[in-house]
This record gives structure tokens, C-alpha cells and sequence, in this order.
């Protein structure tokens, strides 16, 4: 037997009892006659004592570990002179009679403690040694409660946990497909699933009312924080249901997890339209910790003869409460940020209400008192705030509106990672129009394209303007948004297969092309499919979410960085020429 107990479960209760512990060093500490080792695995922290009085060369040897280094200690385990209230087991410490040193360590390229001097791209090339630490230890065990905790609750209503297959077939809808060359097949390739999306429609159409998947994913797109190019979704799936039951069985499955990991009790989440949304907040995905409403302002600043204003399209503003102490330097950094290219503001305007209830303002030229206390009644600020605008086309002027909305909460303190506001919006644009969106592939541009997925259905009583007016027709979809970030999202799907025909001509499907991508999903319907919708959560931003990381890197034991390459095992790499030869392949020069 290699070890007696963990690293984390000796206490005075076994005191005078004989153990053998393994683990890694941690630190090495010299102490006149005594050397103390802290020794770690993956329950926590365990101080050996050894006594040169009463073991010389067992004391040299420890004193002369390496730290990270494999050891096995046998011992008393024995009350510590002074305690340490910071370790778990600080009141006791193991008198070391044997130790065996099972692997002995080079120094780390970074130290394995809570603050490491290692950066991001040095830990993620040594991610097995960075898992050591305790804060990454702890996100990947939080992980594992989260997955343990879906689980039991779907089990608990019914679901069935089932696999669907990972090579597939590649569908010309969504983000780019990773693909896969068959050698068997020669010229012709596999897609890894950017969802099981199909396949859990053939399942309802299989009689399998309640389906769910903690499932890997993978799409080919461009990456940021909250991104992988392969990435973990609890997939689920119901029959017999309407958008009213999906929303109140998964609401309910995180309120479990929320109450299961957190212990805090969430209320009933709110509901909102993707239109009132967009108009209040200028995002689908708000962040409802914080108000800072966004107001229209073209009725009261047009027509006064400044330009920017009588000419754009969209005239917007936010009221940040107990800002206009900003000074002068913090608003033109203000401006600088709007301007980036990232955020894409023309500039940004502004208006102090100062203690008096007076008005002081960046375009005091064209506006008088008078025109500012009506801004300041309709957007109801106060003496002590501050109102930022914001003009130009719409779309640009929203998005860039929403970004300053984020910030301004960021930097007034209304963003705490231990508050959680949840949120359901609904009544989605079923199709955008894409007139040659570079990111998108070619196929998308110049037609629309479905918001969600060409399986979404319509809002039944929007059914007719697929024919006349595309742009108007709502989806019977929506998404969860937490603290501003997207958690989940789904939709009832179309099981009628003239419908789901319908939908491929109004996106630009040949008959033909619908034949040979979908049909067999077609040719299902016509075998009785019941109305069926569902949802996929993002596992990882879940469980970011519940850690408070920025990344989902964190969350991740093996994650890719922002190029979407593992430094670890250096991956993508290049393959043989043998290989390519196998599968018909030919690299360009």
C-alpha cells in the first residue's frame, strides 16, 4: 500500500496513529535541527517533521528534495507546536520515520502556488503542471460537480443520457465544420458536430421523449475568451412540449444548480423579447445586475444645429448615477475607448449634472438648460450624474452604446462576480440577411440565413411572411443570458416536413441541395414526428460562470489559446506524407 490516508483527511483525531502519505513537495524548509516539508496532492496539505536528534541522514535527505518532487513518508502523526488555521490539517504534522523518494523533480519552469510567477502561454505549454495549483484544481473539480449535479437532475425527470455520433456528415448551415478525410472513402470526409442537433430530432421522431448529452462540440471559427474550437454543451431535447415547458423545466435545472453548488436561491427569472432588448439595452444578451437603460434622445437633441445629431440616424444615451464627478482627463480617455475599432463610435458626447442642478455639457453651444432638464426628466437623472451619448448609423450606434453600457458598469462597481442575474429572451428574428459578411463562409452571403439554425421553428402566426416579408418572421426560440453572458440557447423545432421545405427555399436551398443535405431529417417527418424542441447549455461558460473566471480556459483541463493551437502537445502539426498519401491528400506549396 503506496499511502494510508490523503494529504487533506489527517486531524488530532489521529494523533498517536501510524500513516504512510504520498504526494508532491511543495516547499522545503530548514529550521536548525528540524526540516519541515510541506507535501501536497490533490486533497490538500500535510507539514512532515524531520528530527536530525533523532534521524541525521533521514533529515539530510529531505533537506536535499527538489521541489514537485514524488515522495512516499511514513510517521506519528503528532500535534504541531504552533497551528496553522490556514491548512485543514494545520493542527496536526507527521514525524517522519521512512521516506522513499519514488521520482525526483527538475525545477518547475514556473512555482506551483495559488500566485504563480508563470504566464498564461508558459502554464497552458506545462498544463499538467499548472493543474497542480489550487486554483485550477479547484475550477475542474467545481466542473465535475456541475456535470455530476445535471445528471442527477435529468435522470431525476426522466432523461435519457444517449451518445450520438462524432463523425458525421458536413451541413452548409452554422459555423465551419472541422472535417475529417476518409482513407476508405477516397475524396470524400467526415465533419466533427457543431451540435448533435439532427440526431436529437431523429430521436424524438424515435419515440425518445426526454434526451439530454453532456456532448463535445467542435466548430472552426474564429476564437476569443469565452470560445474553443472544441467546446462541452449539456444537449437536451423534450417531446410533447411548447416553449413555456422548456423555459420552466431547464430555469428549473439551473435554480438546482445555483442552489446545489452555490447554496443561493434564485428567483424566477425575468422573460423579454429579443425587440425590447436590443431597444433598452442595445444587446440580445443584456446584463441585468445594473440599469443604466438605454434612451432615445433624437426628439430632443435634433433640429437644435448640430450636425452630428440632425444628421445620424440614431441619437442614444445611458445615464451613469453619481458619475459627473468624471473629470475631464477620465472623459476624453471615455472618448478614446468609443472611438477604438473594436467598439467603432464616431465620438462621444456628454452632460454633467452638477450638485446645483445645473447642466455643464460637451456641446454647450447648441444646447441650453432648458433643453437638458427635458433630457434629464425623460431619462430621470439626478443631480450627480452623468449622461454619455452616442450617434451614427443604428446598428454601429447600438452595439457601441451597449459596449460603453458594460464598461460604465465595470467601472462603477455594478458587475460583482457574487451576484447573479438571470434572464429569458424570447421572440428572436428567425433570419438574418447577409449581403458578404467575410467571416461567414461564401455560401451565406447574399441571401439570408437562419438567426439560429435552418430547424427553428417560425412563430405560427408568422408562418405567412416567410413568403412576403422574411425579415418580420419571429422564431420560437430563446436564450438564457446570465450576468451578460449567453448560457444556453434553443427553440422548438419544425417537425412538419412541408414546413421544413418551406424553410430551405426562403433560405436559398435548391430542392436539390435540401435532397442531399437533409433528407434523410425530411424523410423522417414523414414517418410521425411529434412537436419536439430543446436547448444546449455551454458547460464551459457555465461552469466559468460559477468559478468567476473571465476565461473558459480555466474551466478546461486541456484548453487551446486564443490561436486555437495546444502548446502542450504542440497540436495542430503537420502529418506525414505517407499519411497524406493514404487519404488522397496534397498540401499546397
Amino acid at each position: 500500500m503506496y499511502r494510508t490516508h490523503t494529504c487533506g483527511a489527517l486531524n488530532t483525531e489521529h494523533i498517536g496513529n501510524t500513516v504512510k502519505l504520498c504526494g508532491w513537495v511543495q516547499r522545503v524548509r530548514r529550521l536548525g535541527g528540524m526540516v519541515f516539508i510541506d507535501l501536497r496532492d490533490r486533497y490538500g496539505i500535510t507539514q512532515l517533521a524531520f528530527n536530525e536528534a533523532l534521524n541525521s541522514s533521514l533529515c539530510k535527505a529531505a533537506s536535499e528534495l527538489t521541489r514537485e518532487s514524488v515522495i512516499c513518508a511514513e510517521g506519528l502523526v503528532i500535534e504541531r507546536e504552533r497551528h496553522n488555521t490556514q491548512l485543514v490539517t494545520g493542527q496536526i504534522e507527521l514525524q517522519v520515520r521512512a521516506f522513499e523518494l519514488i521520482n525526483a523533480a527538475q525545477t518547475p519552469p514556473f512555482t506551483i502556488e495559488d500566485d504563480t510567477d508563470g504566464g498564461e502561454e508558459l502554464r497552458m505549454q506545462y498544463r499538467y503542471l499548472d493543474l497542480r495549483r489550487n486554483p485550477l484544481r479547484q475550477k475542474i473539480e467545481l466542473r465535475h460537480r456541475i456535470t455530476i449535479a445535471v445528471r442527477n437532475f435529468m435522470n431525476q425527470l426522466g432523461f435519457l443520457e444517449i451518445e450520438t455520433p462524432v463523425l458525421i456528415k458536413s451541413t452548409p448551415e452554422g459555423a465551419r465544420d472541422f472535417v475529417v478525410p476518409s482513407r476508405m472513402h477516397s475524396g470524400q470526409f467526415y465533419a466533427l458536430p457543431q451540435s448533435p442537433q439532427t440526431f436529437k430530432q431523429l430521436l424524438m421522431v424515435s419515440g425518445f421523449d426526454k434526451y439530454f448529452q453532456i456532448v463535445k462540440c467542435f466548430r472552426d471559427e474564429d476564437l476569443r475568451a469565452d470560445r474553443q474550437p472544441e467546446f462541452t454543451q449539456i444537449d437536451c431535447e423534450m417531446s410533447f412540449v411548447t416553449q413555456d415547458d422548456i423555459i420552466t423545466t431547464f430555469e428549473s435545472l439551473v435554480q438546482h444548480l445555483f442552489f446545489t453548488i452555490k447554496q443561493i436561491q434564485l428567483e424566477p427569472f425575468i422573460r423579454m423579447d429579443y425587440a425590447k432588448a436590443m431597444s433598452l439595452y442595445g444587446n440580445d444578451k443584456p446584463d441585468m445586475r445594473f440599469d443604466m437603460l438605454i434612451h432615445d434622445l433624437k426628439p430632443y437633441l435634433c433640429g437644435k444645429g448640430f450636425s452630428i445629431f440632425d444628421t445620424s440616424e440614431y441619437v442614444s444615451a445611458i445615464c451613469v448615477s453619481g458619475a459627473a464627478a468624471f473629470t475631464r482627463k477620465q472623459l476624453d480617455e471615455l472618448n478614446d475607448w468609443v472611438k477604438r475599432p473594436q467598439i467603432g463610435a464616431q465620438g462621444l458626447a456628454y452632460c454633467r449634472i452638477l450638485e446645483d442642478a445645473s447642466f455643464k455639457s460637451s456641446v454647450d453651444k447648441f444646447y441650453n438648460s432648458s433643453d437638458w432638464q427635458n433630457v434629464a426628466t425623460f431619462m430621470k437623472a439626478q443631480a450627480g450624474d452623468l449622461i454619455l451619448i452616442l450617434a451614427g448609423p443604428k446598428e454601429q450606434t447600438q452595439k457601441a452604446l451597449s459596449e460603453l453600457r458594460l464598461e460604465m458598469g465595470t467601472r462603477m462597481g455594478l458587475r460583482s462576480n457574487s451576484t447573479f442575474s438571470c434572464l429569458w429572451v424570447t421572440d428572436f428574428p428567425l433570419l438574418e440577411w447577409n449581403s458578404g459578411d467575410p467571416n461567414l463562409p461564401e455560401s451565406y452571403r447574399g441571401r439570408w440565413h437562419a438567426k439560429h439554425h435552418p430547424f427553428t421553428s417560425p412563430k405560427s402566426e408568422d408562418i405567412p411572411l416567410l413568403k412576403t416579408n422574411p425579415g418580420d418572421v419571429r422564431a420560437n426560440a430563446y436564450d438564457l443570458v446570465i450576468n451578460g453572458v449567453e448560457i444556453g440557447g434553443g427553440s422548438i423545432r419544425i417537425h412538419d416536413a412541408a414546413l421544413q421545405k418551406q424553410m430551405f427555399e426562403t433560405l436559398g436551398f435548391s430542392a436539390e441541395v435540401a435532397e442531399q443535405q437533409f433528407g434523410f431529417l425530411m424523410h423522417a417527418f414523414t414517418y410521425g414526428a411529434p412537436p419536439h424542441g430543446g436547448i444546449a447549455f455551454g458547460l464551459d461558460r457555465l461552469c466559468a460562470l460559477f468559478s468567476g473566471s473571465e476565461s473558459i480556459r480555466d474551466v478546461i483541463a486541456f484548453p487551446k489559446n486564443n490561436s486555437g493551437r495546444d502548446l502542450m502537445i504542440e497540436a495542430p502539426s503537420i502529418i506525414s506524407a505517407e499519411q497524406l498519401n493514404e487519404l488522397d491528400l496534397k498540401i499546397k506549396s
